[in-house]
């Protein structure tokens, strides 16, 4: 879809006679000479990002909060869809201005305002980089104990370097790249994940499927909430990290449509089998709950376990590549001075040292899962809110000069959205809680306060902040920024010859 402009560094041999090269750009616009294919491309990337078997862990997640299968499927599709759904529309800001998304955010945020929500983008896809290379490790280990071939400390090194290795050089090689291995690991992933359902299908028994007791509407509410931070809440913030490289005049409706699609087909699949596997099962439900993938293997026969562990660790590992080449360009929104891969190579780092507390010194993966989404859920909701307002507010291109220039149209530190971020943040922090969690007693402080029971009470694992700060982030963006959005939508129409940044200015 798109060339490297600039040097080029370890070129090889690519598909179709091209060469791969490490990818020089970073914060900089995408030349017009340079963006080409159509929408329906983002399939490939959103795809493989999201066929990961640990979609059938989430039937186990979603069916922990207490609620029935019916309960836990309407708030799966009704989750995924509308998440993924944000990231579609977030898509559309890559169309209209060439840049990452965490760059595009500053007409919203300011120029260096934005370093505050680019900070929080990059701890949150840092944190889903690491959780997915944890699993994958874990998941090496669980079959190689399985197999007999050894699966105690010596495993779990190995696979981490293996799972590193692979994870890193698609961060630091790039986007073209990561087009490639994302084309790969769909075709082989969507084939064995498939020979995994036909295998395991008779271990679904309907009778104790269905009798699952429904749960209340709070419980019901939490699930919802948990199904949007675990998928497209997990990715809007960096959403327009591939439809920048596509034509100006691509439709707008593709983008959304195909982003939306390729993301969440794969999850709603895996998510209908994993419910029925975790509810006619309680024992394998509560072994996914310490280790998510490895648990799985448990009802597979011998012969698959290599071909699995194969699905399940490119699975992960085509999330955590779009995670960490997405975390390497949040990481330069926020101010860092340096080349595009070296912040990927930074990241790799931190992933590499969060995975071997996950692997080797934590004992609850599920609680503190939980807790680190819910927790990032809410500023990335807030975030989401005021960018999904400011997107539509907008009629025009971005201009792409002035969203590198402190004194240009978008300003530089304005008050109102930074404000509308923290006190969204704030008030959605008040109404989550994280039992699992310990390090995160302290919030919930206001479920007590507005009436709601306080921490235990029915309202408490609803984790209403998260909607509330998405909600509340667009409606006070779209109160309090119309005005200004159309004095600079004038502006531009005023002076239509700005031109294209084409290198990182901040």
């Amino acid at each position: 879809m798109a060339g490297v402009q600039g040097k080029e560094a370890g070129e090889a041999p690519g598909a179709g006679g091209r060469q791969l090269k490490v990818e020089l750009h970073g914060l900089d616009v995408i030349g017009d000479a340079e963006r080409k294919g159509r929408p329906r491309q983002l399939f490939w990337p959103w795809f493989g990002a999201n066929v990961s078997v640990l979609g059938l862990s989430y039937g186990s997640f979603v069916l922990g909060f207490g609620i029935s299968f019916w309960q836990a499927l309407a708030a799966g599709v009704v989750g995924i869809l509308l998440s993924f759904l944000l990231c579609g529309f977030v898509a559309l800001a890559g169309k209209r201005g060439s840049a990452p998304t965490m760059v595009l955010s500053r007409a919203a945020f300011g120029v260096r305002g934005n370093r505050l929500p680019s900070a929080i983008s990059w701890v949150l896809t840092v944190g889903w980089e690491t959780v997915l290379t944890a699993l994958a490790t874990l998941a090496t280990a669980t079959v190689f104990d399985r197999l007999g071939w050894g699966g105690g400390t010596p495993t779990k090194v190995i696979a981490l370097i293996v799972v590193t290795l692979l994870i890193v050089a698609g961060g630091v090689m790039g986007f073209d790249l990561i087009m490639r291995m994302q084309t790969v690991i769909t075709v082989v992933t969507g084939v064995l994940t498939v020979v995994y359902i036909l295998l395991v299908a008779g271990h679904i028994h309907w009778d104790a499927v269905s009798a699952m007791p429904g749960g209340s509407a709070q419980q019901f509410i939490g699930a919802l909430v948990f199904m949007l931070t675990g998928f497209g809440l997990g990715w809007v913030n960096a959403a327009a990290d591939y439809s920048r490289y596509l034509p100006r005049r691509s439709s707008s409706a593709g983008v959304v449509g195909w982003t939306t699609f390729g993301a969440s087909v794969a999850p709603l699949v895996l998510l209908v089998f994993g419910l029925l596997l975790a509810g006619s099962s309680g024992a394998l439900s509560t072994a996914i709950a310490s280790d998510p993938i490895g648990a799985l293997t448990t009802i597979l026969p011998t012969w698959f376990l290599v071909p699995f562990a194969a699905v399940a660790v490119l699975g992960l590992v085509g999330g955590a590549v779009l995670d960490i080449y997405s975390s390497g360009l949040a990481l330069l929104a926020t101010g860092l001075r340096a080349p595009r891969y070296v912040a990927a190579l930074i990241d790799g780092g931190l992933m590499v040292a969060g995975t071997i507390y996950i692997v080797f010194v934590a004992d609850d993966f599920l609680g503190q899962f939980s807790g680190f989404l819910t927790t990032l859920g809410v500023p990335i909701a807030a975030w989401c809110g005021v960018m999904l307002a400011d997107v539509a507010l907008r009629r025009r291109d971005y201009d792409e000069t002035d969203l590198y220039r402190p004194s240009g149209r978008y300003g530089d530190i304005p008050a109102a959205p930074i404000a509308v971020i923290v006190a969204c943040t704030a008030i959605g922090w008040g109404l989550v809680t994280n039992t699992a969690a310990s390090w995160l007693g302290w919030q919930g402080y206001l479920l007590d306060r507005l009436g709601l029971g306080g921490r235990s009470g029915s309202w408490a694992s609803a984790n209403l902040g998260v909607l509330v700060a998405l909600v509340l982030g667009f409606a006070a963006t779209w109160a309090l920024t119309r005005s200004k959005v159309r004095s600079q939508e004038r502006l531009a129409s005023e002076d239509p010859g700005s031109t294209p940044a084409q290198a990182t200015k901040l």
